[in-house]
């Protein structure tokens, strides 16, 4: 029991970056908690934590133990719900990944009416662009647009395909013309988002015909957030999902160009880790978020 203490107070003190905090969520005193990681690391004859007056890091050795800790007690923590009575009302943390615009348009906006339901639940946001690793970043749910995950024990869920758009401010078009070509963007000022696969180059239908245009970048960027800012202000003509821009083109912020043109749709995806017993917070969050997504969004921008 003392071992999984100690293991409890690291862990803990890593999250919340401070032994006070830690403490005070594991209900012990300030002495006590620093006993029982002094205890961990004389065991482990390791230096786990360093700290001063103003901060509290994470060793090397104290980063290696916290991914294998961190994830041993995550798994604990969900056999005991898969057996507890609480599985009818989940409670814990929920940790999702998501981009920053997808965050900021579906996850943020449904958080209240998410929690009003699950009051024990908290739910911790990673934002990122890049894939997070499941089992390292101690994820639960990661909201993503690839259509496989590299790792078998993942499951990929999809939540719906969705339109991708060119648009630029009326100030561009007014100043460098509106593209009625595809050829055309060639001689335009591009604004790439450039993780997609293969950025520099757009492939365009239109019934049967097809074009692609290879195309260079008055500005690349790894956020979508910020490329939608870029036109706006009249940088170029951007390429993103319809979700992202919507509200810009209803405003006239964004004027659409080669409406004619279609380019190919994403696919935007629920992934989790496939587990004999589906823990209830990823159940009840990922049947909310398909839910929400679903009766807010505008159909010409998601298809299910």
């Amino acid at each position: 029991m003392d071992r999984f203490t100690q293991i409890e107070v690291f862990v803990k003190t890593a999250e919340l970056r401070s032994l006070s905090r830690a403490a005070e969520a594991l209900g012990m005193s300030n002495a006590a908690a620093s006993r029982h990681l002094a205890a961990l690391e004389e065991r482990l004859s390791a230096r786990l934590v360093e700290r001063n007056t103003r901060r509290l890091w994470l060793t090397e050795a104290g980063e290696q133990f916290y991914q294998r800790s961190g994830a041993l007690l995550a798994e604990l923590s969900e056999a005991e719900e898969a057996v507890n009575v609480h599985t009818l009302a989940p409670q814990g943390v929920l940790r999702v990944t998501s981009s920053l615009s997808f965050a900021t348009i579906y996850l943020a906006p449904m958080l209240p009416a998410f929690r009003r339901l699950y009051p024990k639940l908290s739910v911790h946001i990673a934002v990122a662009n890049r894939y997070l690793d499941f089992i390292e970043a101690g994820i639960d749910v990661a909201i993503r647009t690839r259509l496989h995950e590299p790792d078998s024990n993942i499951v990929v869920r999809r939540l719906g395909r969705m339109r991708r758009v060119l648009a630029a401010s009326p100030a561009y078009l007014e100043e460098r013309g509106r593209p009625v070509a595809p050829a055309d963007l060639a001689q335009h000022d591009m604004l790439v988002y450039n993780l997609a696969a293969d950025p520099f180059s757009l492939r365009l239908t239109k019934g049967d015909s097809e074009r692609i245009v290879r195309i260079g970048a008055a500005l690349d960027c790894n956020d979508g957030q910020v490329i939608r800012q870029a036109a706006i202000a009249g940088l170029g003509i951007l390429i993103q999902p319809l979700y992202i821009v919507q509200d810009d083109l209803d405003a006239g912020r964004l004027v659409p160009v080669l409406l004619d043109w279609q380019l190919p749709t994403l696919t935007m995806n629920i992934a989790y880790q496939n587990r004999d017993h589906l823990p209830a917070k990823i159940r009840v969050f990922n049947e909310f978020l398909v839910n929400h997504v679903r009766s807010t969004s505008n159909s010409q921008i998601w298809s299910a």
